[in-house]
C-alpha cells in the first residue's frame, strides 16, 4: 500500500510549504481545510479567520472531534489507490487516531515546528489571509484547547525546525525523503 504523510505543526509553521515540495515529487494532496472553506462558500459565509474558527468548531461539534478525517477518508483512501498523499492539516488527535486505524503503518506524521514570533511575523505578511499577532495567539488557543492540535504534532514521527530560510527548510525535506525512503 502506498504511504499518507499528514504534516502537522502550527499556523505558520510552514505546513503548505512542505505540501508543496511533495506535490512537486508527484504527491496528490488531500487539503483539510478545504472542507471548512468550501463550506463557507457553499453557505455563501464569508472567508475569514473568525468565520473559519466557527465552520472548523461547528463541523467538529457535528461530525466529533475526528470530523475532518471522516469527511475526507474516502477522498485518501481513492489517492492512496493511485500512489502517495500528502495530508495538510490533520489538526485533532481523533483525526490522528481515525487515520492510524484505518492506514497503520501507512500513515506517517511529520511535524514541522517554528517560533512563536516567527510565525507572528510570516502570519502578518502573508498574501492570503494575513492575520495579526492577536489573532494568531486567538487561534493557537482555540486550536489548541478546542481542536486537540497538540497531539499529533507530539506524536510525529518525524521533526523539523522552521526558523529560518526555505532553502533551510528544503534541504530538511531532502533528509525527510531519505528517512522516509528506509522506511518498510
Amino acid at each position: 500500500m502506498n504511504k499518507a504523510v499528514a504534516v502537522v505543526g502550527m499556523c505558520g509553521s510552514g505546513k503548505s510549504v512542505l505540501c508543496g515540495y511533495f506535490e512537486d515529487l508527484g504527491w496528490q494532496k488531500v487539503y483539510f481545510g478545504g472542507v471548512t472553506v468550501s463550506e463557507l462558500k457553499k453557505q455563501g459565509i464569508p472567508v475569514n479567520e473568525e468565520n473559519e474558527r466557527t465552520m472548523r468548531e461547528g463541523l467538529r461539534a457535528k461530525y466529533g472531534m475526528g470530523a475532518f478525517a471522516l469527511l475526507l477518508k474516502d477522498e485518501i483512501l481513492d489517492k492512496l489507490s493511485r500512489g502517495n498523499v500528502v495530508l495538510d492539516g490533520l489538526y485533532s488527535w481523533s483525526e490522528y487516531v481515525i487515520l492510524k486505524e484505518l492506514l497503520g503503518d501507512n500513515l506517517v506524521l511529520l511535524a514541522v515546528v517554528t517560533n512563536s514570533g516567527v510565525r507572528k511575523e510570516r502570519l502578518a505578511s502573508r498574501e492570503v489571509r494575513p492575520l495579526t499577532a492577536e489573532q494568531v495567539d486567538s487561534r493557537d488557543k482555540a486550536e489548541i484547547e478546542n481542536l486537540e492540535k497538540g497531539g499529533p504534532i507530539a506524536k510525529a514521527d518525524y521533526f523539523m525546525l522552521n526558523n529560518s530560510f526555505e532553502v533551510k527548510l528544503e534541504k530538511q525535506f531532502g533528509n525527510f525523503m531519505e528517512w522516509f525512503n528506509g522506511l518498510k
